[in-house]
């Protein structure tokens, strides 16, 4: 079996709906993987769709991911399954992809994402399958089994088609994307009506479904709210964000003493 526990671990742990947190990557380091990743966030989303990561950058946080105990899910820009293929080739937990708008998108997602019934391209000389020291079928039931697909449901068009979505065997999860969700609406805020009536329409196709859910929450009482709703995967902020709100606080702490 390769080291990949964590891409194990994660897959299990979604599958048994325990609550996961986790966060985006959004610089191109290893060293916030393993800083977040040491200080206990299941999961880490290196966020190749809305930041600067090639495939170097990414290879090399994923390795940080294992290295650190925690599972590296990669945001791609978009559902090719050359850019899946390459991710997953590297060791990524899993695959969550952007805009997934209908049932056919997400039979093709899944099917990137396997090689029994799906179209997942072989080669057992990656960090994946071991560089090498995993059989044919031994690599192909390891990776079938780990790799966690997730579906971005942030289009009126995926909300007026979720229960076919969600119906798609192999998808592990959608992610609500309630930040375009909002954009796409035209609505003020990520909690005003239109967004939140897409937002429990999603929930309730998933629970019925048995597909885990995942979104971002800033935490407290929104947090609270989707958990309690059925959502059990949470994504707070960022490395970008931790670090801002960490020096806004000690610069502003340090500025009163000249008060």
């Amino acid at each position: 079996m390769p080291d990949s526990l964590a891409t194990q671990t994660f897959r299990e742990k979604l599958a048994a709906d325990d609550l996961l947190i986790g966060t985006f990557l959004k610089t191109p380091t290893t060293h916030a993987t393993e800083i977040l990743g040491a200080v206990g966030f299941d999961f880490v989303v290196i966020d190749a769709e809305h930041a600067p990561f090639d495939r170097g950058d990414i290879d090399r946080m994923l390795l940080a991911s294992r290295a650190s105990g925690t599972a590296g899910i990669v945001r791609v820009p978009d559902a090719s399954p050359a850019g899946i293929l390459s991710v997953l080739d590297c060791g990524a937990a899993g695959v969550l992809v952007p805009h997934v708008t209908s049932a056919a998108m997400a039979r093709d997602l899944v099917a990137a994402c396997r090689f029994r019934g799906g179209s997942r391209g072989f080669s057992n000389s990656t960090r994946a399958g071991n560089y090498g020291r995993l059989g044919i079928w031994e690599y192909v039931d390891v990776c079938d089994a780990q790799a966690s697909v997730i579906a971005m449901i942030e289009d009126p068009e995926a909300v007026d088609a979720i229960e076919e979505i969600v119906a798609v065997d192999g998808l592990d999860a959608v992610f609500i994307g309630r930040g375009d969700l909002t954009v796409a609406y035209g609505a003020p805020t990520p909690v005003a009506d239109e967004v939140n009536n897409a937002v429990l329409k999603i929930i309730e196709a998933a629970k019925a479904a048995g597909t885990a859910i995942l979104t971002v929450s800033p935490g407290g009482e929104d947090a609270k709210r989707l958990v309690d709703l059925g959502v059990s995967g949470l994504i707070v902020a960022s490395d970008q964000g931790f670090m801002a709100q960490a020096a806004g606080k000690c610069l502003a702490d340090l500025r009163q003493l000249s008060e």
